[in-house]
């Protein structure tokens, strides 16, 4: 049984994985997913890898939005109108929503017939057996009848529907096979893109920590500037530290539900082909007794088969659900739908906020750099200035390049000017302008950089550079992007895949149980042909009037 979280999108999107596997074929409906190619915003920079956040608390990683402004959008209407037992058998209209119990309700009744099939089964099958038993126990006269045409019939039946179960167990077993690889890959596929966007949470965190302390000599961040990042910043590590405690266990238990599903999906293989066979050899050489026992069996286990077959088959439907409700989003992601309370998005409002602020930081921090190259170390101040060690250290030589700023003063794009370094060859430009120094900090050399000026001008550029490209990914990760395109990959790449191997595990377990169902009545037949067989070849060396009684007991 695969276990449901509805609170935990980590457990719902693998769910989704396992269970979409099952084609709409094995309820007779027929649906497509449209592919769609991932959606870049404009301008922004695909670092590949970051991943999205599953989180318990709502729609936003960093932010709820004012979900009052969009539209409302039920997912996979069409799809989920099915028959609501819980709705007096009216139809459900309320689309895809796992925290519904009406739609669990509505979901569930499409595996009713299996249901059925085996409470049937089991009842009538039970019936058959006991008064089997009852006649064998407590007759005194024993009642066989045997026609030559009824026992190669029997015996023709018989092997057709052991060689289905020998199929369907082949079917079951390869298909369960790569049901469980497929799932596996697909949950390692959903867990490095959570992990990633975690550790990428974490350093945009700390960048922002490391940018708030940083400064160049006498130059540090505005005071508003700090006040901004210590706001954000709350925000974030809220999101991470969750997140960190959520991200060790759930993979394991959902890799420890698909190795179990695995090993249960083996066992029936092998249970039921077992069966199969011991069936047809014990029919075959009229081992009665065990005939019975096995058919005692096999009424237990083609119970229990069909039921799993109606588990498998609500799952399929939930899935299929999901994967159309996933396709919807993907191409309506800002209405409001049932996925709002478990997926990180968060209205564009909050997301331009977000980037303001990274775009902020980033400017200011190249202005810290910049105004100590303008100000301090490219002047060529008078000796008596030079006395002055908070003004001058001695700085002569060809002028330090100066940082080129990503952003105008308003936070638009900037393109670099001729002269200016930019965050790639900055480090190693002004490697060139170092000067060694005194015990006192003097540069003793031609140079504007003392060693420690040049650490300090490096650490604000790499942090600037960092906060320029993960400012983008937060924004990319709040207002859904990358959702759309784990969302797109799953329907495109996962789907398909998973939906054909599990419709060989419904395949497989429809034709065992199917099979070996009608296999324990022919067992008993079969065997009782058997018995009547003997029965008349002891008849033809009895003496007359035991034959006549015999006769008139076989009429009977």
């Amino acid at each position: 049984m695969v276990c449901i979280n509805s609170n935990s999108f980590l457990l719902l999107a693998t769910f989704i994985l396992i269970s979409s596997s099952f084609s709409p074929r094995c309820h007779g409906e027929n649906t497509q997913f449209p592919h769609r190619h991932a959606m870049h915003s404009e301008g922004m920079t695909d670092l590949g890898g970051h991943g999205v956040v599953f989180l318990e608390t709502g729609r936003s990683v960093l932010e709820n939005g004012d979900s009052e402004r969009n539209p409302s959008l039920i997912l996979a209407a069409k799809r989920t109108k099915r028959i609501d037992p819980l709705h007096h058998f009216k139809h459900y209209k309320g689309g895809w929503n796992i925290s519904n119990r009406n739609y669990f309700s509505s979901v569930g009744f499409t595996a009713a017939p299996l249901f059925l099939i085996s409470a049937f089964w089991f009842l009538g099958f039970g019936m058959y057996l006991l008064i089997i038993c009852f006649r064998h126990c407590c007759s005194q006269r024993q009642h066989y009848v045997y026609e030559k045409k009824s026992n190669a019939l029997s015996l023709s039946f018989l092997v057709l529907f052991t060689t289905a179960t020998i199929v369907g167990c082949v079917v079951l077993y390869t298909g369960q096979g790569k049901f469980h690889s497929s799932t596996t890959s697909t949950l390692e596929y959903i867990v490095k893109h959570k992990n990633s966007t975690v550790q990428n949470l974490k350093n945009v965190s700390n960048y922002l920590s490391t940018a708030k302390q940083l400064g160049v000599d006498q130059y540090f961040m505005p005071s508003n500037v700090q006040a901004n990042i210590d706001n954000i910043q709350i925000k974030i590590n809220a999101s991470t530290t969750f997140l960190e405690e959520k991200k060790d266990s759930n993979p394991d238990r959902i890799q420890h539900v698909l190795d179990s599903v695995q090993l249960a999906l083996i066992i029936i293989a092998a249970v039921m082909l077992l069966l199969s066979l011991t069936g047809f050899f014990c029919s075959v050489v009229n081992l009665q007794l065990l005939v019975y026992i096995l058919a005692t069996i096999a009424w237990i286990l083609v119970a229990g088969t069909f039921i799993l077959c109606g588990v498998f088959l609500l799952l399929h439907n939930v899935a299929a659900d999901t994967c159309v409700a996933m396709n919807e989003w993907v191409q309506h992601p800002t209405a409001r739908t049932a996925l709002d309370d478990i997926l990180p998005c968060v209205d564009n409002a909050t997301a331009q906020e977000t980037l303001a602020q990274s775009k902020d930081v980033t400017f200011q921090l190249v202005n810290v750099v910049n105004n100590f190259i303008t100000n301090v170390s490219n002047k060529n101040l008078p000796t008596q200035a030079k006395l002055e060690p908070s003004v001058s250290y001695n700085q002569t030589g060809p002028l330090v390049p100066v940082l080129c700023n990503p952003y105008q003063p308003n936070k638009t794009r900037r393109v670099c000017e001729a002269g200016e370094v930019d965050f790639n060859n900055a480090a190693q430009e002004w490697n060139k302008y170092i000067c060694e120094v005194s015990a006192d900090g003097i540069c003793t050399t031609p140079g504007r950089l003392t060693p420690k000026h040049y650490n300090q001008m490096s650490t604000a550029a790499n942090v600037s550079s960092a906060l320029y490209h993960h400012g983008p990914f937060l924004v990319d990760l709040q207002d859904c992007s990358f959702v759309r395109r784990i969302f797109t990959d799953i329907i495109k790449d996962h789907c398909p895949g998973l939906r054909r191997y599990s419709e060989w595990i419904c395949i497989g377990l429809t034709m065992v149980s199917s099979a070996v169902l009608l296999s324990s009545i022919i067992w008993i037949s079969y065997t009782r042909l058997k018995r009547g067989k003997e029965y008349i070849r002891q008849y033809a060396d009895m003496p007359s009037q035991d034959s006549l009684q015999l006769q008139k007991g076989m009429k009977k």
